[in-house]
């Protein structure tokens, strides 16, 4: 159960330096922790909110982890496998609607910009639009 523990504690780190950062807006943009969807990395001003506003699920999940690794190494036999495993789960899950707000929070801040019509160009009027379109059968 040491090396269970050892892991939770390492993903616990991981979880609240990350949300520490967030919160605090010095988690520099990167693609392995944060919030890292498209539309949260067109900008740096999206990423920045976008953690700032996953940051406290962020925190909460390292907690969550880090209490399931110290009774992952306290307890024995089948609370020693249940109460991590469980933690886990609800920690994903924790850090998932983080993310979700973090979306929605960037969605509304940053709007994706319009779409443009037709085969790419702006006015759709080029003359190889028909190659765009597919016939109706």
């Amino acid at each position: 159960m040491i090396v269970v523990a050892l892991i939770l504690f390492a993903l616990s780190a991981v979880a609240v330096v990350t949300g520490v950062l967030g919160f605090t807006g010095t988690l520099p943009p990167n693609r392995f922790v944060g919030v890292h969807t498209d539309d949260v990395m067109r900008s740096e001003e999206s990423y920045r909110l976008a953690n700032k506003v996953a940051a406290p699920t962020s925190i909460v999940a390292g907690i969550l982890l880090a209490a399931s690794a110290a009774v992952a190494l306290i307890s024995s036999g089948f609370v020693a496998l249940l109460v991590p495993a469980l933690a886990v789960v609800v920690a994903v899950f924790t850090l998932g609607a983080g993310a979700a707000a973090a979306g929605n929070a960037v969605a509304k801040a940053f709007p994706a910009p319009a779409a443009v019509g037709g085969c790419g160009s702006a006015c759709g009027g080029c003359s190889l639009r028909s190659t765009c379109e597919t016939p109706a059968h």
